[in-house]
């Protein structure tokens, strides 16, 4: 049981570590998708611009990262013993793409860097820029998580 906890802590410590190093990232580059009254997604996220918003997302960023990731950990309980049988980069490699693959690309939801994005969207949040500018968030995350989890997780 105490691996099990260990291993969901651990994994929302690394999850978290990625999640701001990437959206730090991104958002210097997107700031237009973000933020502002001409922002692209204006019509469903909060503007960050506004100190009220800002402050909000602050104050529920952690507790809803940490639900998110203990709530994916809980699903690599079956295959833990699994994964700690890999090699290092097997481990990474599985992790990141695990990561990428779920979590973003092939996600249910349509957004701006997803396949359900592509077919539902209208064409101005799927363009090209906006397509891989998000799509840059999610690669660094994937590859920093997967990176982490091999080298702390197992």
């Amino acid at each position: 049981m105490m691996l099990y906890i260990k291993f969901s802590l651990l994994f929302f410590v690394i999850h978290f570590v990625c999640y701001i190093i990437a959206g730090v990232i991104d958002l210097r580059l997107a700031k237009k998708i973000y933020k502002g009254k001409d922002r692209l997604y204006k019509g469903f996220f909060r503007d960050m611009g506004k100190k009220e918003e800002e402050l909000r997302v602050a104050k529920l960023l952690l507790p809803s990262q940490f639900v998110r990731a203990i709530v994916m950990s809980m699903v690599l309980y079956p295959v833990l013993p699994f994964l700690t049988t890999l090699s290092f980069w097997q481990q990474f490699l599985f992790m990141g793409s695990l990561m990428f693959v779920y979590t973003d690309f092939s996600c249910a939801v349509p957004f701006s860097n997803t396949i359900e994005g592509l077919v539902y969207l209208k064409k101005e949040f799927v363009e090209r820029k906006i397509f891989w500018i998000i799509q840059l968030e999610s690669i660094m995350y994937s590859v920093l998580f997967g990176l982490l989890s091999a080298l702390l997780l197992f």
